[in-house]
């Protein structure tokens, strides 16, 4: 009878210690300020890209000067140069330090102009061809893509081997075909040679635009393009977050907007490909409603769920996070990982996973307390599936 009653506690406890693991809810743990001055602007780290080797992270953004244009506008005076540059913490993001690539003769501008916008200071060569394959698989590698304005379909790109302190480029990014490439960073490695990538072209009006999938298998000597995903949008489906799931599988996230002037709808899609890419189908929607608009930034976590965050431009104003457990079909309720902000201006966030589990989540917000974008990091506990 002791016997019995020793299993039956001891299967009581392992009930319980089970359930206490299943019920682990996620945990902002700190927020950190990347970049903030007064009377300056900082925001998109979406637009750049983000980068880690262990304890090593490297997050691109932008910063120009404040001007006052409303609640609705962003901040910043487009008369002013804006200065690409890149932050980098040697801690998992707890302390961050900025660096200006223009400075050391190899990247000038890192990623050229945005919105016709550059510091006049600073020229670069035109961009070149890739003749040289680029290794992607060197342990040190990061690459990123950029358009230099919305609608003149031009974009580059630059790499780096040795954890971005010195670029290579700028290089011609590929039409693909289309009438024109708005390129942001989303690539996925292969093999040494070998890498997808997923961008944005103009629509067949030249307006923005559509997300379409391309391919190297020379290191970028030559492009393939491969699929678009989904049909021709009459709005728009733009700055793709893609992860691969399998050999054949990938999924991907997008930003989409439809309908005319006040009643456009913005939201975050959801896409498949059992075929590497030659072929999407659709999965419905991760997120129903972001307000004015935001993009997703998707990885897959250690304990292989699927995690996106993005900005909800709608009051109360918040970055927040959502999770898979099969593969994209269906997302969990909103995680919030900062609310009651100061204003619709935020988001465009990247998302990386430290070795130890916690989640590193950089983005730009306004504060309530000043008008001036600040750019952040949030470092979180994802908790348990």
């Amino acid at each position: 009878m002791r016997h019995l009653q020793s299993v039956s506690l001891s299967l009581a406890l392992l009930s319980l210690i089970s359930t206490s693991i299943a019920a682990a809810e996620p945990a902002v743990e700190q927020h950190v300020l990347i970049y903030g001055e007064d009377g300056k602007f900082g925001g998109w780290p979406a637009n750049h890209g983000m980068w880690m080797w262990g304890d090593e992270v490297l997050v691109g953004l932008s910063t120009g000067i404040h001007k006052n244009l409303g609640k609705e506008r962003h901040n910043i005076d487009r008369e002013k140069p804006e200065h690409h540059v890149l932050a980098r913490s040697l801690d998992g993001g707890v302390t961050w330090k900025l660096e200006h690539p223009q400075d050391n003769g190899m990247l000038v501008n890192f990623g050229g102009m945005r919105h016709g916008t550059t510091d006049p200071k600073h020229t670069e060569p035109n961009p070149m061809p890739i003749t040289e394959p680029i290794d992607f698989t060197h342990p040190d590698f990061c690459m990123t893509m950029r358009f230099q304005t919305i609608n003149d379909g031009n974009s580059r790109l630059y790499y780096s081997y040795d954890r971005g302190h010195n670029w290579k480029g700028p290089f011609i990014v590929p039409s693909f075909g289309q009438p024109g490439i708005m390129a942001r960073s989303d690539y996925i490695v292969n093999d040494k040679h070998d890498c997808h990538v997923f961008l944005t072209c103009s629509k067949k009006n030249k307006q923005e635009g559509r997300v379409f999938c391309g391919r190297t298998t020379d290191g970028g000597v030559n492009w393939e393009f491969l699929s678009f995903v989904g049909p021709e949008p009459n709005g728009f489906s733009i700055m793709p977050s893609t992860v691969r799931l399998s050999p054949e599988h990938l999924l991907m996230t997008t930003r989409r907007r439809e309908g005319p002037g006040d009643e456009k709808h913005r939201w975050i899609d959801t896409w498949e490909s059992h075929d590497n890419g030659e072929s999407w189908e659709s999965l419905g929607n991760a997120v129903q409603d972001v307000g004015e608009g935001n993009p997703p930034s998707m990885i897959q976590l250690q304990d292989g769920r699927i995690c996106i965050t993005y900005g909800d431009r709608k009051a109360p104003f918040e970055m927040a996070a959502k999770f898979s457990s099969d593969e994209g079909k269906s997302w969990s309720k909103p995680f919030i990982l900062l609310t009651d902000t100061g204003g619709r201006d935020l988001g465009y966030p990247r998302t990386l996973q430290r070795e130890d589990g916690k989640i590193i989540t950089t983005y730009y917000y306004t504060p309530k307390d000043s008008p001036y974008r600040r750019v952040n990091a949030t470092i979180w506990d994802p908790g348990t599936p």
